[in-house]
């Protein structure tokens, strides 16, 4: 009797391993968008998906759509990420530096802890606004797939410039970051 449990249980595993294949498979035939990122990627003109989500850095929510006439930086990002710890000094220096032309950096924290993003914001010293996605609900729509990514959102509410995936550095990514500041500041 207890091998013919075993086999039932080999039997089981073997049907999920083979469900989650069809999955995959059904998923690369079917294509997946990529959400907003895979459209800007291809040349598209992209509204930024929504976006309204508790605040960290204080009470109520914050909604992308009532920043409109700004220029935005959208960093996803989460506490355990090493790279997101990198760049934070640096995105808060930007927000610090642009905010007078109109920039706002919007933090989203996404699967994460609230507790674990309230000590990382403390740690760097982050004062521009915060959101959190706990679950990341948001990430398909803007088409995330790593922490940091960085997306830029015109006066108009369009997404411009191009993604950034990974940390923002000097050496790798710095002119496409300063040219997505640029072009989300743009007069409409």
């Amino acid at each position: 009797m207890a091998g013919r449990g075993k086999l039932v249980a080999q039997g089981v595993a073997v049907a999920g391993v083979v469900a989650l294949l069809a999955l995959l498979v059904w998923k690369v035939v079917a294509g997946d968008s990529g959400g907003a990122a895979a459209r800007l990627e291809a040349g598209d003109s992209v509204a930024a998906p929504a976006l309204s989500l508790e605040r960290l850095d204080e009470e109520g929510t914050l909604s992308l759509a009532g920043l409109r006439g700004k220029g935005v930086v959208v960093n996803f990002w989460a506490s355990w990420c090493i790279p997101c710890k990198d760049e934070a000094p640096f995105l808060q220096e930007v927000y610090a530096r642009e905010r007078s032309r109109g920039l706002v950096v919007i933090g989203v924290d996404s699967q994460d802890f609230k507790q674990d993003a309230r000590a990382f914001m403390k740690r760097f010293g982050i004062t521009y606004p915060v959101v959190y996605d706990g679950k990341g609900a948001t990430l398909g729509a803007w088409g995330v797939v790593g922490f940091p990514e960085t997306f830029f959102v015109d006066r108009n509410g369009m997404l411009v410039g191009e993604r950034i995936q990974g940390g923002v550095d000097v050496e790798r990514n710095r002119e496409a970051f300063d040219r997505g500041v640029e072009l989300a500041l743009a007069e409409p």
